[in-house]
């Protein structure tokens, strides 16, 4: 059976680079190639960028935009490995702190959260939909 998964691994890799030598024959369609790839990956890590400071998975978004972008880009392969060891410094030093600052660091994200969802307009959002009116509920943007 590993033999099989292997083979198959083999087979992918094979069309994956079949592929890129076609697209690498017609100078075009590599550019469009690379403009797609370049749109996409920048779309996915601009939402990254944004749910960063919510629950979920900002951080894995961010990284798949670069994951996007680094199968074109020398740069973003980089940036990406560059990212990869500064968050993991980053979460080794959060893990090595005390419950003082791992409680203050949770408080100060959630304010962010909480700050951001009420300038987008979202408890004024909500509010409506339950018949809450209330002028302090909708955020500085839907004013």
């Amino acid at each position: 059976m590993t033999a099989d998964l292997e083979s198959s691994s083999t087979d992918r890799r094979s069309g994956w680079h079949a592929f890129r030598s076609g697209l690498a024959r017609r100078p075009t369609l590599y550019l469009a190639y690379r403009i797609g790839v370049a749109v996409v990956g920048v779309a996915v890590l601009t939402v990254g960028i944004l749910a960063i400071p919510y629950p979920g998975p900002g951080w894995a978004i961010v990284f798949a935009g670069l994951g996007i972008l680094a199968t074109e880009f020398a740069w973003a392969r980089g940036a990406l490995g560059w990212l990869r060891d500064r968050y993991r410094q980053g979460m080794d030093w959060y893990r090595a702190q005390g419950p003082v600052t791992r409680v203050f660091a949770a408080v100060a994200t959630a304010a962010l959260v909480v700050a951001t969802l009420w300038a987008l307009g979202t408890f004024g959002i909500v509010g409506s939909w339950i018949g809450v009116e209330w002028e302090w509920l909708r955020g500085p943007l839907q004013r």
